[in-house]
């Protein structure tokens, strides 16, 4: 099991911009992909963003793609998700997740491992 923590989280005003950061307590972080996900009040839980183990294969949802970049870094086991141009509708409750991945160039369809969520909040 791993254990994630996350930070990073707040309020901005939209057009504003965030940094989400996400460590992980494990020995062989280059073997789990790990990723973002979020859930808004009365909305399922969604992926917005993942990355292989080996960090050659990315997925960012559609509707952040362009705004929300991931940083993988292996020597400090974490990973950050810059967040730019921020809209309301970005506002959730955003967590880290993390899956045993034994196939570098596959993200996981499950994760496994959740950090316990930082709140984003969009205002306009």
């Amino acid at each position: 099991q791993v254990q994630l923590v996350e930070s990073g989280g707040g309020s901005v005003q939209a057009g504003g911009s965030l940094r989400l950061s996400c460590v992980a307590s494990v020995v062989n972080y280059e073997s789990y992909c790990v990723g973002w996900f979020r859930q808004a009040p009365g909305q399922d839980r969604e992926r917005v963003a993942a990355i292989s183990s080996a960090g050659s294969v990315t997925y960012y949802h559609h509707s952040v793609k362009g705004r929300f970049t991931m940083t993988r870094l292996y020597d400090k086991n974490t990973l950050d998700l810059q967040m730019n141009n921020l809209k309301p509708e970005d506002t959730a409750m955003y967590y880290c997740a993390a899956a045993y991945c034994s196939t570098p160039g596959i993200i996981a369809s499950e994760f496994t491992s959740w950090g316990q969520g930082t709140q984003v909040t969009v205002s306009s």
